[in-house]
């Protein structure tokens, strides 16, 4: 079929399909909101983004202590995805697909992009870490179950497995944000909010934020096997990770997907 084919068929005058077409103009839309927020507004977002998160995390080692079943307490954890869905906040690795949309159709510029990115993730750890002291100290019985959690992680060495977990930890967000800005409706984004938080809790992959929640629980109880400094490695290649994943295997290919579209939008960014 020729794109001239395409444009007669669709309800839109465009190179893509209407439900494409419909979620590229979402996510323009937000992005160019995200992107173009003050740094008061970015900060307070994504301080938000922590604390809702450290939430899911506590409803998450609630049912973990009192089931031993990480598959349902990654259900549980689906509370704190759906408190950011519903609050409008933000974590980082949310910030993958639709702010790149927006920059590469020169909605943005690299300079926001990477204001959003520093600031979102500096926000989210610092919401996150604060909500976790409030959790050690205001639930002493799931001190033991957040130690032994965080150890998992924090002590793991940068591998092949691990670094895989990482990569499949930023593809699950990264979908997750692909497939609430495919729909319009409210019961299909909490049904991916809920599916992608079953398998980042509960299949233990590795993501930068939830998973440094519960280290800094760890650290908070004086009792973790492990210190600041073995967090901070463990971040570093996650995070690394989480972007390949978000970035390549999913961002990526959707631009790809809609290429044509995204020179149209480049050349009226240019002509305005």
């Amino acid at each position: 079929m020729s794109e001239e084919t395409q444009r007669q068929l669709g309800s839109h005058n465009s190179p893509i399909e209407d439900k494409l077409e419909d979620a590229f103009t979402r996510m323009l839309s937000e992005g160019a909101q995200r992107l173009h927020r003050t740094w008061r507004g970015l900060l307070v977002t994504g301080f938000f983004g922590g604390t809702e998160v450290a939430l899911g995390v506590l409803a998450y080692l609630a049912v973990l202590d009192a089931t031993h079943r990480p598959l349902l307490a990654g259900l549980a954890f689906s509370i704190g995805f759906l408190a950011l869905l519903l609050g409008h906040s933000e974590l980082f690795t949310e910030g993958f697909l639709v702010p790149v949309t927006t920059v590469a159709a020169k909605r943005a510029s690299f300079v926001q992009l990477f204001k959003l990115w520093g600031g979102t993730l500096f926000a989210n750890l610092v919401g996150g870490w604060v909500v976790m002291c409030l959790i050690m100290v205001g639930f002493p019985q799931l001190r033991a179950q957040t130690v032994e959690s965080a150890t998992h992680f924090a002590t793991a060495p940068m591998s092949a497995q691990t670094m895989s977990l990482a990569v499949l930890g930023g593809m699950a967000i990264t979908l997750m944000t692909r497939m609430q800005h495919g729909t319009d409706s409210m019961t299909g984004k909490i049904a991916a909010a809920v599916a992608v938080a079953f398998l980042l809790a509960g299949l233990q992959l590795f993501h930068s934020i939830l998973d440094s929640l519960l280290i800094f629980g760890a650290l908070i109880t004086g009792r973790a096997p492990f210190g600041y400094f073995d967090w901070l490695t463990w971040f570093g290649y996650t995070v690394a990770g989480n972007m390949l994943g978000g970035l390549l295997f999913v961002t990526l290919l959707r631009l790809l997907r809609s290429t044509d579209r995204l020179r149209e939008e480049r050349a009226d960014a240019e002509a305005s």
